[in-house]
Formats: C-alpha cells, sequence, structure tokens
C-alpha cells in the first residue's frame, strides 16, 4: 500500500486538526507533505514539530517570519508565505491529496489550485462552490480531479448515492435530497430575543466544535444554506429537489429519497473525523477514533421545518442560487463581512440577513463567466456591505 501524501489548507482550524487526528492513528497510511495556516504561528509551530512536513505556509508574511524563526532549528521545512504560497503547495507535485479547509472566499484560489492540478480534493470550504459552481466544477471536468465532500452533510449524500451516479442522481432514480439541520443553539428562541444574542451566545452550538465564522453561519442558518448552494453544483441538482429538515439530534447527517420509496440515511455521531476518515481513505473504511453510535441512548429522533421568518438567511441563499450569475457569490461577500461585524461587536446578530439582503439588493448581477468577474464581484460586495452596516448604524 502506497501512502497518501496530504496537504492541509487551513491546518489550525477546527477540519484541520480533526484531519490530523485520523492521519496520526494511521502512520502506515498518510504522510504530510505540507501544513498552512493563518496568523496562528505558534500553533502551526507545534504541529510542524510532530508531523515534519516538508513546506509549511502562513497566509500572512509577518506570521511567516514569526514561523520561520521558531522552527529555525529545523531547516529542512521550508516558510512560505502568502496566497502564491498556499496555491503553490496546493498544486505541488509531491501530494496527491488536498484538505481544503480554508474558511470563506480566501480558500477558493488555492483550492481552485489543487483542482486544476489534478489533485484528491477533500472539499470541506463551502465558499469556494458558493462563489464559482459552474467555473469550479467545469475546472473539476477538465483536470480530472477527485472533489470529495467533507462537510457532514454533504459527504452523507455522497455516502447515500452509487458512487457512479454521483453527478446523475435521477439516472439512479434519486428524487430528492433530504439536507439535515442542527438548528443552531436558537432554534427555540424569540425573533425579539435574536437581537440581544451575542458572540459568545452564537459560537455555542450545541453539537458541533467548530470555528467562529462557521457557528455564527450555523446560528443564523446561512451555514445551511451555503451547503444548499454547494449540494446543487456537488449533485448536479436544484433547490427544488433539496429539501431542508431541522433535525436537533445532528445524528442523521443527510438522507437521499428514491423513486421506489426508499429513503436511505447516514447516521453518526457529531464528529468531523467521520466524514475526514470516510475521504482521506475513500473508497475503502478506517477507525477515524469515533465512539460507537448508542441509539438507545439517544431514544428518538426529531424532524421540523426550518423558520425561513425568523431565519431568512437560507431563503436568500435558494433566490441567490436561483438568481445565478455572480448573486451567490455577493451572498457570500456580504455574509463574511456581516459576521466579521457581528463578532467585532459592531452589529446586531438579528440584522446579519438584513445587510445581506441588502447587498444583494445594491449590487448588479452579471454573468460568472470568469473567476477575475468572480473575484472583482466579491470586493464590490463587500464594500456594498460595510456601506449598508454604516447606514444601520447610524
Amino acid at each position: 500500500m502506497v501512502a497518501r501524501r496530504i496537504t492541509i489548507l487551513g491546518a489550525t482550524g477546527s477540519i484541520g486538526l480533526n484531519t490530523l487526528d485520523v492521519i496520526r492513528r494511521h502512520p502506515d497510511r498518510f504522510s504530510v507533505y505540507a501544513l498552512t495556516a493563518g496568523t496562528r504561528a505558534e500553533e502551526l509551530a507545534s504541529l510542524c514539530r510532530e508531523f515534519r512536513p516538508d513546506v509549511a505556509v502562513m497566509a500572512d508574511p509577518a506570521a511567516a517570519e514569526r514561523l520561520a524563526g521558531l522552527l529555525s532549528d529545523l531547516p529542512d521545512i521550508r516558510i512560505k508565505s502568502g496566497p502564491e504560497g498556499l496555491c503553490e503547495v496546493a498544486s505541488a507535485s509531491d501530494a496527491d491529496t488536498v484538505m481544503a479547509s480554508i474558511v470563506g472566499a480566501a480558500g477558493l484560489p488555492p483550492t481552485l489550485a489543487a483542482v486544476r492540478a489534478g489533485k484528491r480534493v477533500l472539499l470541506a470550504n463551502k465558499e469556494a462552490l458558493v462563489m464559482s459552481g459552474k467555473l469550479f466544477m467545469d475546472a473539476v471536468a477538465a483536470s480530472g480531479a477527485e472533489v470529495l465532500p467533507i462537510d457532514s452533510e454533504h459527504n452523507a449524500i455522497f455516502q447515500c448515492m452509487p458512487a457512479d451516479k454521483i453527478r446523475d442522481p435521477e439516472s439512479a432514480g434519486i428524487t430528492r435530497i433530504l439536507l439535515t439541520a442542527s438548528g443552531g443553539p436558537f432554534r427555540e428562541s424569540s425573533a425579539e430575543s435574536l437581537r440581544s444574542v451575542s458572540p459568545a451566545q452564537a459560537c455555542a452550538h450545541p453539537n458541533w466544535s467548530m470555528g467562529q465564522k462557521i457557528s455564527v453561519d450555523s446560528a443564523t442558518l446561512m451555514n445551511k444554506g451555503l451547503e444548499l448552494i454547494e449540494a446543487c453544483w456537488l449533485f448536479n441538482t436544484t433547490p427544488a429537489r433539496v429539501e431542508v429538515h431541522v433535525h436537533p439530534e445532528s445524528i442523521i447527517h443527510s438522507m437521499v429519497e428514491y423513486v421506489d420509496g426508499s429513503v436511505l440515511a447516514q447516521l453518526g455521531s457529531p464528529d468531523m473525523r467521520t466524514p475526514i476518515a470516510n475521504g482521506l481513505a475513500w473508497p475503502e473504511r478506517i477507525d477515524a477514533g469515533v465512539a460507537p453510535l448508542d441509539l438507545f441512548s439517544i431514544g428518538r429522533f426529531h424532524f421540523e421545518p426550518p423558520d425561513l421568518v425568523r431565519f431568512p438567511c437560507l431563503r436568500l441563499a435558494a433566490e441567490a442560487f436561483e438568481s445565478g450569475g455572480t448573486a451567490p457569490a455577493v451572498l457570500n461577500a456580504a455574509n463574511e463581512v456581516a459576521v466579521a461585524a457581528f463578532l467585532a461587536g459592531n452589529l446586531c446578530f438579528s440584522d446579519i440577513p438584513v445587510i445581506i439582503e441588502r447587498t444583494l439588493a445594491a449590487t448588479a448581477v452579471v454573468s460568472a463567466d470568469s473567476f477575475e468577474t468572480i473575484f472583482a464581484k466579491d470586493t464590490e460586495a463587500r464594500e456594498r456591505a460595510m456601506e449598508q452596516i454604516a447606514l444601520l448604524t447610524v
């Protein structure tokens, strides 16, 4: 068995650390070629000492200088920085597998570089597909890259479909994708109480351990909106064939309905090591370090429809997908700006969807005919979102 060589984009985040935990359990199967991070030089230095990658990259040049100092006694580890360094290790021939787990729009360029290089790409960066869906999938087809979804919901859907019908679900007799959502920490909160939600409360997810941005997205249901768009591109379908079910136990990660009435579901504990191990070893199965699921202790499952009045982000995402062109990129950019403002204490939680909707209205949608167009519209949308925040908080 030839060991896979792994590059992890976003090694110090939740997905990156869970990936390294799975790798740690299987030293005969996997080795690390490159580790990257944004600004956490000290954390990356510690990981480099354990996993001894060939290359370490900091997105922030100043952090790269700190990392070089921290690893001065390990001259065999090459230090790189900036977007160029990220794209270089993502496409390097020394690795065959890339875990794409950089959060937000910043993850698109290196993820695209990995795709264009024909890698096995473990896609945990949903924004890459949200921003550039058709162009991204066209690049996958052109290069022969292998894209495996790592989000727990999309990985569940992937596991419930025939492997050769992922891009042609109708020919497999698939009628609907049932996308599950935990509902976040405010599932039972009143609309009025959402105005006083603090960043600490929004980041306290009841089931999953995640970074701040994705935790807030889960609380607003924007995470499910982004996942809806991602599912449409990954599985070549439309929002009309994707139904979101709020499932607070987070044990059924998603389901696939077939024309004969069968519904296949993938179940598991809310632990990201399960989909990560699935992607790393696919089509084989390996131990992920996850405890067996105890269905007796859970007792029963609950399902309810999402409340699009209290949580309109899901509706906004579906509308952006239907609008097409650069609308999903604008949605994503506005959301990133609004969430950052909320986390900084400059925006009310319930005003996050307000900023997104106003930014969508203020930004002209054009054809997403090139990545340059998408990045330009991303920049424009961020400026518009900042303007809307300023108007709202005056």
